[in-house]
């Protein structure tokens, strides 16, 4: 294996092999396929950027083809869904086709099937063909309709065509072999009758190809090189195959289907039936509501371009169907805010903050920073008065010294603004604190660059000016299901598993007034709470924030961490890096590993000590991304390689993708990886 080849998921090493036998590169053509019969969600991103990505690699044309065969299910709403996703994603294609440009061609081929005697008119109910499929180890029974004469099915598929027959009265199948091991083989069916308008081509057809002849003619018709799909589709290929082999002119460049993993998320649904059961339901809003893994739901909960595209880069392309957990998602969408969103502040759970010896009535206007990440962010105005809005879970009247909030006799900093000491409490009648008095040392406001403004206190405190706030409304998601695969109990339906706490409305939550002027693409970051952005319901007078996500991930604290009792239960990270510590861990394995080939003696036994010990806080899905790094990058990968051993030894089962990478260790030059290669290929 190449140092090169090390780097590629196992599709990009398919095309450079195709690329090294000679085909020729200018032939290299993708598509991306979707049926219009909903919205995108966070899995197709997955073959969306693999396609897309292919084309900007190879500076190949990729086409966007709308499979639209069943019209009883698509819509023009989901045809301008898509392609507002896919330019929203920053990806752009080189032809907008649709399968239903291609009926009539694929009429014609049916109708050549039909002269050749390798498609028949079938007039039996669903039921009775699905008997005579057999099994997949007892051969299926012959049609009784199977020998018909050319003339009649002629006759009778052109009746077909004419809308003569109802609906389930006839379909055609291709006349293959009914004794085939792959049940796909036994006479598939290639035409219905469908009685519906099409959003294309109206009342023009009514009858309708089957997808698998659609699919692969239609790649056929547009010279695609490599058609990619999902694993499901594996048994489909010697059938993709076989229709290709009855049209196929030899002086044409014939498509190549390859499988690759469908992406799976935790703590969600990804089939759209069941998403479209989620929105005829009701139990969300829409196909965007900030809750589903819609694509648009997702954009409107305030994820960007970048943190999907991340999201699938780091989930990578694999041959086996897997789960990644939500919390990588939520990684990336942490990470790329964290670089890019304005810093403001917000209370949503306000209680009245009194500074006593503040000067009645007067205001002052303090510097915010935009974001410490960008140097380049600038700052913003915010006005600051002795009448404060704080969040009510930040003031404890008697507290341990664990608290680091706001009490009575201690002292915070308000951010930006002054230290502060807690000094009295107002309350009503039924005992809840109304007001807290507080004093503030008037020498101590940031920035001023006096002794007491350096003076360093234990807690920093977000608030608002009551008389400059702005009211707002705010809306917190948690995970639409309590269950990690909520889709998986057979005895069970998914919506039992709704959390019915996935969405709190906050209706006075109270902003600094910089948030007047937001906007849709507005991002921010409200201090110690989250990310938050502007949702469509906003209006000049009442505006509406979506939290887009936590400052950390909340949800790995709830789950079991493996115990000698409990050895199965899953580490709380499975697949991002999400919680603090596996993140840390990751990371800090990187960060050693980049600079193992530089040490020698005891300073190399010690880096190798470390990272063993750092592999035992890292699960697979956190490793597993970085089997692709880049052959030069020889530390890294001697780092991952000693993570991997640790992980082995923990009961990790072997797979496709790990014994390719201690393959590409085996074959490498360095000795050192060569070494860990070989004491990992010997672990089971």
């Amino acid at each position: 294996m190449t140092e090169e080849s090390a780097s590629l998921n196992f599709i990009e090493q398919i095309i450079a092999d195709d690329l090294a036998a000679g085909f020729d590169p200018k032939k290299l053509r993708f598509r991306f396929p979707p049926e219009p019969n909903g919205y995108l969600h966070i899995g197709h991103a997955a073959s969306i950027c693999l396609n897309f990505g292919l084309g900007e690699l190879h500076n190949a044309p990729v086409n966007l083809r709308f499979d639209d065969t069943n019209p009883s299910k698509e819509e023009q709403e989901y045809v301008d869904a898509i392609k507002h996703d896919i330019e929203w994603l920053g990806f752009q294609w080189a032809k907008e086709c649709y399968s239903s440009d291609y009926f009539q061609q694929m009429y014609d081929w049916a109708i050549q099937l039909i002269k050749e005697g390798k498609a028949y008119v079938d007039g039996q109910s669903a039921a009775e063909m699905a008997e005579q499929k057999g099994t997949p180890t007892k051969p299926g029974v012959a049609s009784p309709f199977r020998d018909r004469s050319v003339a009649e099915n002629l006759d009778l598929f052109e009746r077909m065509k004419e809308g003569e027959f109802e609906q389930g009265s006839y379909v055609l199948r291709a006349k293959i072999d009914m004794a085939s091991p792959n049940m796909l083989m036994r006479d598939p069916l290639i035409y219905r009758i469908v009685r519906k308008a099409h959003h294309r081509t109206g009342n023009d057809w009514c009858i309708y190809p089957m997808y698998d002849w659609a699919h692969g003619e239609s790649d056929y018709i547009e010279q695609v090189s490599h058609s990619l799909c999902t694993l499901e589709f594996k048994m489909h290929r010697e059938l993709y195959d076989w229709f290709l082999d009855q049209i196929y002119d030899p002086s044409l460049l014939r498509p190549k289907q390859r499988e690759f993993a469908r992406r799976n998320l935790s703590y969600t649904v990804m089939s759209k039936r069941k998403l479209l059961e989620l929105v005829q339901s009701k139990t969300v809003s829409g196909w965007d509501d900030p809750r589903m893994p819609t694509i648009s739901g997702l954009r409107r909960r305030g994820y960007t371009p970048d943190s999907i595209r991340k999201f699938s880069d780091l989930s990578g392309i694999s041959k086996r169907d897997s789960v990644t957990d939500v919390s990588l998602l939520e990684y990336c969408i942490r990470e790329d805010l964290n670089k890019t969103a304005t810093r403001v502040m917000g209370v949503l759970d306000p209680v009245k903050l009194v500074i006593t010896n503040y000067p009645a009535g007067k205001t002052e206007i303090l510097s915010a920073e935009n974001n410490p990440e960008d140097p380049n962010s600038g700052t913003h105005d915010l006005p600051f008065s002795g009448e404060l809005y704080i969040e009510r879970e930040d003031f404890k009247e008697q507290a341990g010294n664990k608290f680091f909030r706001l009490t009575l006799g201690n002292e915070v900093r308000l951010k930006s603004a002054y230290i502060i000491k807690g000094e009295s409490v107002v309350k009503d009648a039924a005992g809840n604190i109304t007001e807290i008095h507080c004093t503030a040392d008037l020498d101590s406001r940031s920035g001023s660059g006096t002794e007491a403004s350096t003076r360093k206190v234990k807690g920093t405190l977000h608030w608002v000016s009551i008389q400059h706030a702005i009211k707002a409304e705010v809306r917190e998601y948690d995970r639409l299901f309590l269950d990690e695969a909520p889709d998986s109990h057979e005895d069970k339906n998914f919506m039992e598993f709704v959390n019915p706490e996935s969405l709190k409305i906050i209706k006075e939550a109270y902003l600094e007034p910089y948030l007047k002027e937001a906007s849709m693409d507005d991002k921010f970051q409200f201090q110690r709470l989250g990310y938050f952005t502007l949702d469509k319901d906003s209006s000049a007078e009442q505006l509406v924030f979506n939290k887009t996500v936590g400052l950390r991930d909340s949800w790995a604290k709830q789950k079991p961490a493996p115990t000698q009792n409990n050895p199965s239960a899953k580490p709380a990270n499975q697949g991002g890096g999400q919680a603090q510590g596996q993140r840390s861990s990751i990371n800090e394995i990187q960060k050693i590993a980049k600079k193992y080939t530089n040490l020698s003696g005891d300073k190399l036994a010690a880096a190798r000590e470390n990272i063993a010990k750092l592999a035992e806080d890292v699960s697979y899905e956190e490793l597993e991304p970085l089997f692709n790094t880049a052959a030069k990058k020889v530390g890294t990968r001697i780092g991952v390689m000693i993570s991997l051993g640790v992980l082995l030894n923990k009961g990790q089962e072997r797979n496709a993708e790990i014994d390719a990478f201690i393959a590409a260790g085996l074959a490498d030059k360095n000795e050192q990886l060569v070494e860990e290669a070989e004491a990992v290929s010997k672990k089971s």
